[in-house]
C-alpha cells in the first residue's frame, strides 16, 4: 500500500491547484501525508488486528485530527454513535487499497470493500467506488492484464474507461465524488508505463490530485511491483514512527509480489 501513500504525498500540494502537466518535481518540501494516508493505514491496521473498520478509522482520526478530512467525516468521527451519512464521495475509495492487497479471493475483496465503505459511505456510488478500487488492486497484483482489468471494471461497475487522458485533462475539474474520481484514477494507471508515470498521470489531471494519485498509486504498485528506492525513501521520511510501524507490520503480515 506504499504506492497509495506515495500518491497522496506527491499529489498533496496540487489539490485544487491544477498543473495540467506531467513535468513537475515529484517531491517538494511542502509535500506531506493527508487524510488519504491516515485512513489507508487505519484500514490496514483493522485488517492486521481483526478489528472493526469503524473503530480504527475513528481511532486514527483522533491521532491525526488535522489531516484534512471532509466535514461530514469530521462529524462522523466525533459522534458518540456514528452512523453512515449517505456519501458518494471518494473517501471510501481512497482508503480501501489494503483490502486488495490483503485478501486472496476476489469475492472476499468485494465484500470487505463494501464493509469498509458502508460505515460512512453507504450511498451505492460510494460502495461501488470502493469495490472498484479494491478489485483493481487485487486484479493488478494477480497479473491480470490491463485490458482484462479494464473489461472487468467496466462490466462490473459500469464505469467508462475508454477515454484518453489527453482529452480529459484540459477540462477536468475538482470533483470529490467517486463517479468523477475512480474512473479517471484507473485510466491514469491504464495509460501508464511504470509506477512513477502512473502517479504523474494522476497529478497532471488537476482537481483532487492527492486522492486521484492515491488510488492510481495503489493500483500501479500492485501491477508494476517495486517502487524505486528514491521514492520509498522520500515517502518514509515524511511519515511519523507509528504510521511507519503499521505499514511495516502490514507488509510483514501480507507479503506479496506481482502475480501472487
Amino acid at each position: 500500500m506504499l504506492g497509495a501513500i506515495a500518491g497522496d504525498i506527491i499529489g498533496s500540494i496540487y489539490e485544487g491547484y491544477p498543473i495540467k502537466t506531467k513535468e513537475f518535481p515529484l517531491f517538494e518540501s511542502r509535500c506531506c501525508f493527508t487524510d488519504d494516508t491516515v485512513l489507508t493505514v487505519a484500514v490496514a491496521d483493522a485488517i492486521i488486528h481483526g478489528t472493526s473498520y469503524s473503530d480504527r478509522l475513528r481511532e486514527y482520526y483522533w491521532k491525526y485530527p488535522d489531516a484534512g478530512y471532509g466535514g461530514f467525516f469530521h462529524k462522523w468521527a466525533r459522534s458518540n454513535e456514528p452512523k453512515p451519512y449517505g456519501s458518494y464521495g471518494n473517501g471510501s475509495a481512497m482508503r480501501v487499497s489494503p483490502i486488495g492487497f490483503a485478501f486472496g479471493d476476489l469475492d472476499v475483496v468485494l465484500a470487505e470493500a463494501k464493509r469498509s465503505a458502508e460505515i460512512t459511505h453507504d450511498h451505492p456510488e460510494g460502495i461501488k467506488g470502493a469495490q472498484a478500487v479494491a478489485a483493481a488492486v487485487f486484479l493488478a497484483r494477480t497479473s491480470v492484464s490491463k485490458i482484462d482489468l479494464q473489461k472487468f471494471v467496466e462490466a462490473s461497475f459500469g464505469y467508462d474507461l475508454t477515454g484518453r487522458l489527453d482529452l480529459i485533462r484540459p477540462t477536468y475539474t475538482f470533483d470529490v465524488s467517486c463517479q468523477a474520481t475512480v474512473p479517471v484514477a484507473i485510466l491514469c494507471f491504464l495509460e501508464s508505463t511504470d509506477f512513477e508515470d502512473a502517479v504523474r498521470n494522476a497529478v497532471s489531471l488537476g482537481g483532487d490530485s492527492d486522492t486521484i494519485a492515491c488510488i492510481t498509486g495503489a493500483i500501479a504498485e500492485a501491477y508494476y511491483g517495486e517502487i524505486s528506492q528514491a521514492i520509498r525513501n522520500e515517502v518514509m521520511n515524511r511519515l511519523d514512527a507509528p504510521l511507519k510501524e503499521t505499514i511495516e507490520e502490514f507488509h510483514s503480515a501480507f507479503p506479496w509480489r506481482p502475480g501472487v
